[in-house]
């Protein structure tokens, strides 16, 4: 549809034709040099290097605080940054651990549109695959990313959550669906097939996918490591089969990968608790779990938000900014920075912490209060740490006959995805902190 016809379709109430139906498909943990420079490093990815040559990439994308995989998927959704869509990490805030681990699923936290809303609002219609943030998400087939234990139950879950019908659909035709917790490139190969028959009967105008098993063995095998190498090359062939069997059902598919941060060389953990429990800022009960806080870390990768349990006492501000300061000056506490609210709120971070800490590269805060100061880290690869770092730069890579802008954007800001999402899709996207770039 031409755009004055779209303006006019928006205009009178009648119902709009996107300008060019969309496939959006992150990478998680996809880092833009190992497409970029492939060569260099001796990786085939045929699929993404089309992209670059037929469309348009960014030399690297600038994320959010944290560059996690929720907060920037929310991002890459919204165009806004954690501090306004209100998803402030992976995990929900959980000091005593009731929630046994949730992480942050639900698509009503988020608080300003999405694409999907903006999707439906101008009556066109969506679909969803693994999506991180998107259970109950207004996409008219959705299959959200969710998971409690691996158990057979999480498959009720599952069908539970998802659009109904769709998933005994979809699985009658493909067989068993991966369940949520699985990253490895098998579960992701699987989730293509159902997205690639979703796209083919139901032709949706915006489509989302999630792939999560580049993170997953760059965090188990280490970023630029053989392992991490040959998923990328998995994932581009198996993006190579689902825009070519997006394209047989709608040929003037515009597709947007997309990754959510980069990704850093891991070594050491960082017992970060165990200063708040001397402190006393931190109870323990005789079971060595929490019974009760006045501040706790909120661990987020390579960084960690403090959250206080009375935000507006100014003894308890300065009690826990004098801890702060003795543990930067601790040279084996491997703190790079500390940030107060006001830097926090600058840099779009959750309004929940009070305080946040920046980790030098190579070292996070653990999980174990009984460990010692530094003890060598179970993963090799780690993110979240400030989005500045160049090792937290994030991928784009767009073709399609929706885009205005061709070759290298040269460094974008992660807001600006979604608004030029929009702009490809014709539709309004309110909320969005930046521009269109693409």
């Amino acid at each position: 549809m031409r755009w004055p016809a779209l303006a006019a379709a928006l205009l009178f109430g009648a119902a709009p034709v996107s300008a060019a139906p969309v496939l959006m498909i992150s990478v998680d943990g996809l880092r833009p040099a190992d497409v970029i420079e492939a060569e260099k490093i001796g990786l085939s990815v045929p699929t993404l290097k089309h992209m670059m040559s037929a469309g348009a990439y960014a030399e690297g994308v600038t994320g959010v605080l944290p560059t996690l995989t929720y907060p920037s998927h929310t991002t890459l959704i919204t165009g806004a940054a954690p501090a306004r869509h209100g998803v402030g990490s992976n995990l929900t805030f959980d000091p005593t651990n009731v929630n046994q681990i949730g992480w942050d699923w639900y698509a009503e936290d988020i608080k300003v549109p999405t694409l999907w809303s903006a999707a439906r609002a101008a009556g066109l219609v969506t679909a969803n695959v693994h999506w991180p943030v998107s259970v109950g998400a207004p996409a008219d087939y959705n299959l959200p990313q969710i998971w409690r234990t691996g158990h057979e139950d999480d498959r009720k879950l599952m069908r539970a959550l998802a659009t109904p019908g769709l998933l005994d659909s979809l699985q009658a035709k493909l067989g068993p669906y991966s369940q949520g917790i699985d990253e490895s490139v098998e579960a992701d190969e699987n989730r293509v097939r159902f997205a690639a028959a979703l796209i083919a009967d139901k032709k949706p105008a915006f489509t989302t996918v999630y792939l999560a098993s580049v993170d997953h063995n760059e965090h188990a095998f280490g970023p630029g490591s053989p392992e991490a190498l040959a998923t990328i090359a998995r994932n581009d062939a198996m993006i190579g089969r689902l825009v070519a069997a997006a394209r047989a059902a709608q040929p003037d598919l515009t597709v947007v990968v997309v990754s959510d941060h980069g990704f850093q060389t891991l070594t050491t953990d960082v017992n970060l608790i165990a200063p708040f429990i001397a402190a006393g800022l931190i109870t323990l009960d005789a079971d060595g779990k929490v019974k009760d806080w006045l501040a706790e870390p909120w661990i987020m990768g390579g960084t960690a938000g403090v959250v206080l349990k009375r935000l507006d006492d100014p003894a308890l501000v300065a009690r826990v900014a004098g801890l702060l300061a003795k543990l930067k000056a601790d040279p084996d506490m491997a703190i790079a920075d500390v940030l107060d609210a006001q830097a926090v709120a600058r840099m779009g971070g959750s309004p929940m912490c009070s305080f946040l800490i920046a980790f030098r590269p190579g070292f996070e805060p653990g999980h174990d209060p009984r460990a010692a100061k530094q003890v060598p880290s179970t993963y090799q690869g780690m993110h979240g740490y400030l989005a500045a770092a160049p090792a937290m730069r994030s991928s784009l890579f767009v073709d399609g006959p929706g885009i205005s802008r061709h070759g290298d954007l040269g460094q974008i800001d992660m807001r600006s995805i979604a608004p030029s999402v929009a702009r490809v899709l014709g539709v309004r996207l309110g909320g969005a902190e930046a521009q269109p770039v693409f």
